[in-house]
């Protein structure tokens, strides 16, 4: 990997920083393939359950690095699979819990990426900013459609088209964030969810990760698939040990399913 892209794997929690503090964690296009193919091995990696997405030096990202994309402009026209798109397609199709944690800037896609993430926390220093309409340029990785699905028409177009600057507290009770933190307590935070997420049943897990990502269906549509999935679960090797667990009044021990 990249020296400016850091990957640690621990207690099943594999950790992906972007470490290029001297430039605010810029996004070059190596760094984005780093960061991609850390995410694509982990998401295959067994022995990996959850992913946390994070930023060195009290920063998340400034976003791309313009220099880097004037030399080499993404084409975005289906012919190659870009740098950029390449980091897209492996955080969208991740099927493992993603935890995004946030201290200092975010700009860009490094406020886009989180409507791809699982569960996101900030520090309380940390800031928000998508000046895409500021530098005569598109939103982009879904913006227009994610965020306005979330927050609604008027509260996305003070990201997106005002390019207003988020602060942490904003950033919460909009839902871009679930929980600030202090700085201190930003990664401990974050690994905690990790590792709770981790002694879950990974099958079950990524079901429901998958069921929550799913475009939105028709509400009948979406009961029924979710009842067809609920009794292939009760039929499941992950069922009987919750349940046995449950019965005997322990903690399930899915690793031991293979």
């Amino acid at each position: 990997m990249s020296e400016m892209v850091l990957v640690d794997t621990a207690e099943r929690i594999r950790t992906i920083s972007f470490n290029r503090p001297d430039k605010k964690n810029a996004l070059t296009r190596a760094m984005y393939t780093a960061a991609a193919k850390a995410i694509e091995s982990g998401d295959a990696d067994p022995q990996v359950r959850v992913i946390i997405l994070t930023g060195a030096g009290g920063v998340f990202t400034a976003g791309n690095d313009i220099v880097d994309f004037m030399e080499q402009p993404p084409a975005m026209d289906g012919k190659d699979v870009t740098p950029v798109q390449h980091f897209m397609q492996a955080l969208l199709h991740a099927k493992k819990p993603v935890i995004a944690a946030v201290d200092g800037l975010a700009i860009g896609i490094g406020v886009t990426l989180l409507m791809h993430c699982d569960l996101v926390f900030c520090s309380d220093r940390a800031s928000f900013k998508t000046p895409f309409v500021d530098l005569a340029l598109a939103p982009e990785y879904g913006s227009s459609q994610t965020m306005p699905r979330a927050f609604g028409q008027a509260v996305a177009a003070e990201l997106l088209l005002l390019g207003a600057t988020w602060p942490a507290e904003r950033a919460r009770e909009t839902g871009l964030v679930g929980t600030v933190t202090t700085p201190d307590a930003l990664m401990d935070t974050a690994r905690e969810a990790a590792k709770t997420l981790a002694t879950k049943a990974p099958e079950a897990l990524a079901q429901a990760k998958a069921l929550m990502r799913r475009n939105p269906d028709p509400l009948e549509d979406r009961i029924n698939l979710e009842g067809r999935q609920f009794a292939e679960r009760l039929r499941s090797p992950e069922f009987a040990e919750a349940a046995a667990a449950f019965m005997e009044r322990r903690a399930p021990d899915f690793d031991k399913l293979g």
